[in-house]
């Protein structure tokens, strides 16, 4: 995650929190919000036993907007490259990380 890119110390807090009793941020109840490098996306995890999140566009102290997801922008560049079905097909491990939309930036 890119530090300039955080838009307040609350956000910065929050993502930085790790909790010794859940490895997993999403059964933690003090993580209020997750990052997704690989869509450059910002979620409040939804508590439901799932790696689930629900999308947010803005910050919820601040209220700066978030970047924009890449999730579809993901899936487009997968199907640029003859992947339609990226879990049957499986993917380029480049794309399994942030180094698919940082390289093209």
């Amino acid at each position: 995650m890119n530090e300039d890119r955080i838009c307040c110390d609350l956000m910065r807090t929050q993502l930085k929190h790790r909790c010794e009793q859940h490895p997993n941020p999403y059964d933690c109840p003090n993580v209020l919000v997750i990052y997704n490098p690989r869509f450059d996306e910002y979620g409040m995890p939804i508590r439901d036993g799932c790696p689930s999140s629900m999308f947010m566009r803005f910050c919820p102290w601040c209220g700066a907007s978030v970047p924009e997801s890449k999730r579809d922008l993901w899936f487009k560049t997968l199907a640029e490259t003859g992947i339609d079905e990226p879990i049957r097909q499986g993917i380029p491990i480049k794309f399994e990380s942030d180094d698919w939309w940082r390289s093209q930036i």
